[in-house]
């Protein structure tokens, strides 16, 4: 059995900083940037990223959809 690690990728300009996604993700991997984009809203970004598991939780809720989730497979050791 393999393990599944995630990365999401956020098109910075295109979020609003709504933060459904932070509110959706269920392994707590989004957080809200101190910075924000060119229309001067905080955007998402992985926090946590070693804690995600590529579930899509985040870009599911997304209304803007602009967030993409990748996901790998990596063999288990043993």
């Amino acid at each position: 059995m393999a393990k599944v690690i995630g990365a999401v990728v956020v098109n910075v300009e295109r979020c609003k900083g709504c933060e459904l996604c932070t509110v959706a993700c269920p392994a707590g991997v989004l957080a809200m940037h101190e910075n924000v984009n060119e229309k001067g809203y905080h955007y998402s970004f992985m926090a946590n990223p070693e804690a995600c598991t590529g579930c899509t939780n985040c870009a599911m809720v997304c209304p803007d959809a602009c967030i993409t989730v990748y996901r790998v497979k990596l063999p288990v050791e043993g």
